[in-house]
């Protein structure tokens, strides 16, 4: 990919590069050298942004990871067939799948400000509401709504982040999702542990306590500032200009590539099926649909899959394997950093494709070796996920983000709900070493539409976020 020079397409001080588009700087002398918001260092505002999506992510991994024990616990209240397991473990991902659809293209054309807040408000009031669920199917309703605001908050979440961060940082940034989404997975793994067997309404109390931190992010994302590269694409100059003096002081400056390119051709969906996009599209969408479905299967069954491969000594047991998942997101983050983004993608995919093929050969009585699959697993699979947060914000021109990273969301979560579905009913039909071969090849096939497709995004600027490569 060729980087283009910021010379021509910045806007410096006084000048005018675009007959449409009025500068963005006027000031008569300037104190320093104008900076592109690409290049400018972190400051204490991408830390507010950093820290409103991170708190984000943290419920959402919460959300999702006190139903496999809430289920354990409400079996007891309300027997569930294996068709409730599956849907009801799914439930959420069939929302995250709608959502990300719906909310990335309102995103890209109402702005990223108000989805930002309204998929909160979503997820704080049914989070709350399934304490008082009666029946499989209101809770089933409950959880496909709590998806549906996640996947807004995925796609506008990833897309805000990564238009404020220099590009120097950004990919420490949108990695560290996948490090607190597990921070928040493991914390309701460890509740569930502790207060699962607490009472028969344990598994109310555990699944509607993630509406605390989701109404603490709600109220902490009030005054949060439009996206100025979307506000530059829409030639909305003097508000872009105000939010970047406001934020990043007066030598910080946009370029014009964003609002000219999104003043021409199509915008939505279509637009990233064009040919100079397809292939990043097709590519964001196989490899993060290949990523997460063994994901989700497996973790949302977490209890259960434990207790199949032997690792059933209780509580220091589990905690020491959550702390596994939270290692391997931290070393997500360092190796995001350290190694192309391509490489350690298609690395990684080999690697938990060869964990899954190992415990799908091992016999039952192989309970060490199950075991250390296991954890190779776990640990490669934690780190590589950071990825999902990575490529997907950065493959797609400012125009197209939000949609581009709602249509890849929705496809993996769409998979994913599949997969979570299909787990149990797997299980109980065929036995647990042919599905895991199963899961096996779906990293296989990750591994290779990775190979064919997958781009180098570690040094791209995002206004140069167009599709070649």
């Amino acid at each position: 990919m060729s980087h283009q020079d910021t010379s021509s397409s910045a806007l410096p001080i006084g000048v005018e590069l675009h007959p449409n588009v009025a500068p963005l700087r006027t000031h008569d002398a300037p104190a320093s050298k104008p900076v592109l918001l690409d290049d400018i260092p972190l400051n204490r505002f991408h830390i507010k942004i950093a820290g409103l999506t991170f708190g984000a992510h943290f419920t959402e991994g919460y959300a999702l990871g006190t139903v496999g024990y809430a289920l354990a616990s409400m079996n007891r209240q309300m027997p569930l067939d294996s068709f409730w397991m599956g849907a009801i473990g799914s439930s959420a991902l069939i929302g995250i799948f709608l959502g990300s659809l719906i909310f990335g293209r309102l995103s890209d054309r109402l702005g990223r400000q108000r989805i930002f807040l309204t998929s909160f408000v979503i997820i704080t009031v049914a989070a709350f509401l399934q304490f008082f669920a009666t029946s499989p199917l209101e809770l089933f309703a409950l959880r496909v709504l709590i998806g549906f605001g996640m996947g807004g908050d995925f796609t506008v979440g990833h897309a805000i982040l990564a238009e404020f961060s220099p590009r120097k940082h950004r990919g420490a940034l949108l990695g560290s999702f996948s490090v607190v989404w597990t921070i928040g997975y493991v914390v309701a793994n460890v509740l569930g542990m502790a207060y699962g067997e607490a009472s028969p309404d344990a598994w109310r109390w555990l699944l509607a306590s993630a509406s605390l931190p989701a109404f603490i992010v709600l109220l902490l994302r009030i005054g949060t500032p439009e996206s100025p590269r979307w506000l530059l694409g829409k030639g909305r100059v003097k508000e872009a200009h105000d939010v970047v003096l406001k934020h990043f002081g007066p030598d910080v400056i946009l370029d014009t590539e964003a609002a000219t390119r999104a003043t021409s051709g199509r915008h939505g969906y279509a637009r990233l099926f064009q040919p100079d996009l397809i292939r990043r599209t097709l590519f964001n969408c196989g490899f993060f649909v290949c990523l997460v479905i063994p994901y989700f299967a497996i973790y949302t069954f977490l209890p259960g899959i434990l207790k199949v491969i032997g690792l059933n000594g209780g509580f220091g047991a589990d905690l020491l394997l959550n702390a596994v998942l939270v290692i391997g997101a931290v070393l997500g983050i360092w190796l995001t950093i350290k190694l192309p983004r391509r490489h350690f993608l298609i690395g990684s995919f080999a690697v938990t494709c060869a964990m899954l093929v190992a415990m799908s050969l091992l016999p039952a009585s192989a309970t060490l070796a199950m075991i250390i699959a296991f954890a190779v697993f776990t640990l490669t699979m934690s780190a590589f996920s950071n990825l999902v947060g990575v490529f997907p914000p950065e493959c797609f021109p400012t125009e197209v983000r939000a949609s581009g990273v709602g249509l890849s969301i929705a496809c993996s979560r769409l998979g994913s709900a599949i997969g979570t579905f299909l787990l149990p009913v797997g299980i109980a039909e065929i036995g647990f070493h042919y599905t895991m071969m199963i899961l096996a090849g779906v990293l296989l096939v990750g591994m290779i539409v990775s190979i064919a497709w997958a781009p180098e995004t570690r040094n791209l600027t995002l206004r140069a976020a167009s599709g070649s490569s």
